[in-house]
């Protein structure tokens, strides 16, 4: 069985995104299709190329699979070659054949060109996929006659996935929260899950565009950004905030009052705390996205802040303890 190099086929490299992927295929696909070339077996043979490697690498899961295969392929090349390669831990289907068959419908090629135009289906008809193919992937599943193979059936097509920018609040993504969300013509709430973070994306199964010939209806994806803070800075699912003290509270000690998401905590300050001194309340963080019960804690760090306006006699006092400590002390 011969390796294939599908980024070759589709002339890509292989950090292409998946819209160079897609509009590689495309321009092969318009040059190569059978309706554009009836009977000419060199195209066909093209389109088939490039059908099989978009299949391949358009699809995240199997784009994995083959990436790891080809990294793994080609070290042992470098190695020298030696003896057969070892298809077996790549084999998806053992004994599965070229019997799979895919049709190119007239759906898919309206979705992919844009409308209207040549399409009448491609069927790969009993050759199915290659062997590098079928062994890595199992095929595709038999489907519907197409190109020279009868009339085109229709199949069921899950409809198009929608994405959605969405902006929160940090205290809204502390609690969670909802949204209502307009696609086309419909409108629904969107429920926003405790603990997202910028980056998120909030699934909504069903939501997206309508299925096609009976297919189900694609998903809605909610792209969650959570707004800068003024008080808190997050880290994952902890929080930093700082606090001002004054000098007595950090030099003989006490308490002060902490702000948090779930309201406000007495913080106790140990006598002679130095600036920049942090202190960690335990689970007064963000609640985790995966386990909403569970917080991150609050980072909490002590900023010394003097005190202004003191009296002669509070000043003379300081400057007798200086002396005592032997700092000096040019005014008077």
């Amino acid at each position: 069985m011969d390796f294939k190099d599908y980024y070759v086929s589709l002339g890509v490299s292989p950090d292409a995104d998946e819209k160079t992927i897609k509009k590689a295929y495309q321009k092969l696909a318009k040059k190569y299709h059978p309706d554009v070339n009836p009977g000419d077996k060199a195209s066909e043979e093209k389109f088939k190329e490039a059908t099989e490697a978009y299949q391949a690498i358009s699809d995240p899961e199997k784009r994995r699979k083959y990436d790891e295969l080809r990294q793994d392929y080609q070290q042992w090349k470098a190695r020298g070659g030696r003896g057969d390669y070892n298809w077996d831990r790549w084999q998806s289907n053992p004994g599965g054949g070229g019997g799979h068959t895919y049709t190119m419908s007239p759906e898919d090629f309206a979705e992919m060109f844009g409308g209207a135009g040549r399409t009448g289906g491609f069927n790969f008809g009993g050759e199915g996929y290659s062997d590098f193919f079928s062994t890595l992937f199992g095929g595709m599943g038999g489907q519907s006659r197409g190109f020279g193979g009868g009339p085109n059936v229709a199949r069921p097509r899950q409809g198009q996935n929608v994405e959605v920018e969405v902006q929160v609040t940090l205290e809204e993504s502390y609690t969670g929260t909802t949204r209502v969300i307009r696609t086309g013509e419909k409108q629904i709430e969107a429920k926003i899950p405790k603990g997202v973070r910028t980056g998120s994306k909030v699934r909504l199964s069903g939501q997206g565009g309508p299925g096609i010939n009976g297919g189900l209806a694609g998903n809605l994806y909610l792209i969650i950004t959570v707004s800068p803070h003024s008080y808190f800075v997050r880290e994952g699912d902890d929080l930093r905030a700082e606090i001002p003290i004054d000098f007595y509270r950090a030099l003989i000690g006490g308490e002060v009052s902490v702000r948090t998401l779930c309201g406000e905590v007495l913080l106790k300050i140990p006598p002679q705390t130095q600036s920049g001194k942090k202190f960690r309340l335990k689970g007064k963080g963000m609640p985790s996205l995966e386990k909403p019960s569970q917080h991150g804690d609050l980072l909490v760090v002590v900023s010394i802040v003097l005190p202004e306006n003191m009296s002669e006699q509070e000043l003379t006092a300081l400057r007798d303890l200086a002396d005592k400590r032997g700092i000096t002390v040019q005014c008077r």
